[in-house]
């Protein structure tokens, strides 16, 4: 999904992004003592969580970290026959039908399951399991619009209106997830017939299309504490519901609200999943992993290392994540049937409007 862990500064925390394990990184991914986890950029997890699973199971993880979420099914995709690992994390609500279509998993039902809200479940086969929720959401530098006078945008239709020209930043939706879900609220928005409009509208408005989140929230926008230094004036991002308390949590000096806010009305559901790989080489390691995914303990870990919200019934969430970052009241969702049959030709629609 998608570079949505502010990276830089959980490793300053102590908090592990994990590209290889320490001791586990040469070793034998067909051992039975290893289980490989294929992932988005974004994985991460507390070192004492993960070393405690270890010492339960037995299990030693190694973590290949492939890109985006879009390049790693892709990938996964590419290598279904022969993969690289055993699990595969960070498939979304966006991306689920392709890798189901093509045969990217093998059903498991993981223990703990029953704990994790039917909302969420959206394969009844079980060849993913749901591990985490949030929210795509367009975000704004608040002192940008208190100095302008401005009232930010809060709605889809706001940011193509005249006083907010130039001003939003955007990823690809044809190779960022932020962006695929963007454009998927927009359809949701404005139905089938009018979201291309809609996109015509936000083009002549002035919207400007990176490659990927990373760029786009560290590059371009203003609000972020590393927009700011990289010279970004791009008031608006394309990003997520979670990200004001992470510049809160991670500032150097600590303000007493978040910098950045929410555009309430402009966010779009994602859900992400992982699964057993087809053919994988430890299918036993990758069941008990897959497990762990959905225990109270790594899922109460979650928010604060990849600021995202648990989906299993009853875990916590810190209070800093709930006060500065709650999930949207009222996002955009789109039943995964309909994200298979419209995705590839928006995307291309979308192409076709926006960036040519």
């Amino acid at each position: 999904m998608h570079n949505k862990t502010f990276m830089v500064a959980a490793v300053g925390l102590g908090l592990v992004a994990l590209s290889a394990c320490g001791s586990t990184q040469g070793q034998d991914k067909a051992d039975g003592k290893t289980v490989t986890l294929v992932s988005h950029d974004s994985w991460a997890v507390s070192k004492s969580v993960l070393a405690d699973f270890e010492k339960r199971s037995g299990y030693k993880v190694r973590v290949l970290k492939d890109g985006d979420a879009g390049q790693a099914v892709n990938k996964a995709i590419l290598t279904k026959d022969n993969p690289q690992g055993d699990v595969l994390f960070g498939v979304d609500n966006t991306l689920l039908s392709r890798a189901l279509d093509n045969g990217l998993f093998q059903p498991y039902t993981a223990k703990g399951l029953d704990k994790v809200g039917a909302r969420y479940q959206l394969d009844g086969k079980h060849r993913v399991t749901p591990v985490d929720y949030g929210d795509i959401c367009v975000n704004y530098d608040k002192a940008y619009f208190s100095e302008h006078h401005l009232a930010p945008p809060q709605s889809y239709a706001d940011l193509a209106k005249p006083q907010y020209k130039n001003l939003l930043v955007t990823e690809n939706a044809a190779t960022a997830s932020p962006g695929l879900g963007f454009l998927l609220g927009s359809a949701a928005q404005f139905g089938d017939h009018g979201w291309p409009d809609y996109w015509k509208k936000l083009k002549a408005n002035g919207v400007k299309v990176v490659d990927g989140w990373e760029q786009a929230y560290y590059q371009e926008f203003s609000g972020s504490s590393e927009g700011k230094k990289a010279g970004g004036d791009r008031p608006l991002v394309v990003s997520y519901a979670s990200s004001p308390p992470a510049e809160v949590i991670y500032a150097k000096k600590r303000p007493a609200t978040a910098p950045t806010g929410v555009a309430t009305g402009t966010c779009f559901r994602q859900i992400e999943f992982a699964g057993l790989l087809s053919n994988a080489k430890n299918p036993k390691g990758a069941k008990a992993f897959l497990d762990f995914l959905v225990s109270k303990e790594f899922q109460e870990d979650m928010p604060l290392n990849m600021y995202v919200y648990p989906v299993v019934t009853g875990a916590g969430v810190p209070a800093d994540f709930t006060k500065y970052g709650p999930p949207a009241q009222h996002p955009e969702t789109m039943a995964p049937e309909k994200i298979a049959a419209d995705r590839d030709q928006w995307v291309k629609t979308w192409t076709s409007l926006v960036l040519k």
